[in-house]
């Protein structure tokens, strides 16, 4: 079904029965992908004396609980919520859903016992004027759907890229690891704070989407992004991002 977007400067075609999806599915399982050294999610079905919320343990419906962390089990998008005192929600702050998108791949830089994304990485890379950015690192291999990265060191993007980011007028990054700051930095998250430009002038419109993963099969170039959401009053929500090739723009 061919549908049309339009933002300030174009009217864009998309086929809206070939969606693209880059989020990563939760799961009760030591498999489900794993960050900040917490346990795996748990579905379970409630239970109230000898009744248990499960079809097939004599219940009428399946009743389930479920206990997560957004930022380390799967896809997740976030608001400078996530790293102020103030309280933000991400159901407060993004209130459109559809964005022009490129995506490119990246081979982080070795430094040290580090691999960074650079600024003169990026700046080879972005090739379009847009408002979201969708980062695929490389090696980019399917273990990423369950991978366990507590203490693993991943890539991580510098300051001087996610003020390129910025000041390039992108608002909504997204990336295909836990975080785009160091795992142990003591707490400075630079790339956040930078991209959200706080405290100095904060982008409260602005978010960040970690844990994404991009088949390979999804070539890099523009896009139409769809970043779902759950309704979450929180700093971060799982989310859905959806990505929809370009037919034809105008």
């Amino acid at each position: 079904m061919i549908t049309t977007i339009q933002d300030k400067e174009c009217l864009y075609k998309i086929d809206i029965s070939k969606p693209l999806d880059i989020s990563i599915p939760l799961r009760a399982t030591n498999n489900n992908v794993n960050a900040w050294y917490i346990t795996a999610p748990k579905i379970e079905p409630v239970t109230d004396g000898d009744w248990i919320g499960k079809v097939s343990e004599g219940a009428s419906t399946n009743f389930n609980n479920i206990y997560f962390n957004p930022h380390g089990h799967g896809t997740h998008t976030e608001c400078v919520g996530h790293i102020t005192r103030e309280f933000y929600s991400i159901n407060e702050t993004l209130k459109q859903f559809f964005f022009t998108a490129e995506v490119i791949s990246v081979n982080p830089e070795k430094k040290g016992e580090d691999f960074v994304i650079t600024k003169s990485l990026l700046k080879e890379l972005i090739h379009s004027s847009t408002e979201a950015l969708i980062i695929r690192t490389l090696p980019n291999q399917d273990e990423k759907i369950n991978k366990q990265y507590s203490h693993s060191n991943w890539p991580y993007l510098s300051e001087d890229a996610a003020i390129y980011i910025r000041e390039l007028g992108i608002k909504h990054l997204l990336i295909d690891l836990p975080s785009v700051d160091k795992e142990k930095d003591d707490g400075k998250l630079l790339a956040h704070k930078a991209f959200w430009n706080y405290p100095k002038a904060t982008r409260f419109d602005a978010t960040i989407t970690e844990m994404v993963f991009v088949n390979n099969a999804i070539t890099d170039g523009n896009y139409i992004v769809n970043l779902q959401i759950a309704s979450f009053e929180n700093d971060a929500s799982p989310s859905k991002p959806i990505l929809y090739k370009i037919i034809e723009s105008t």
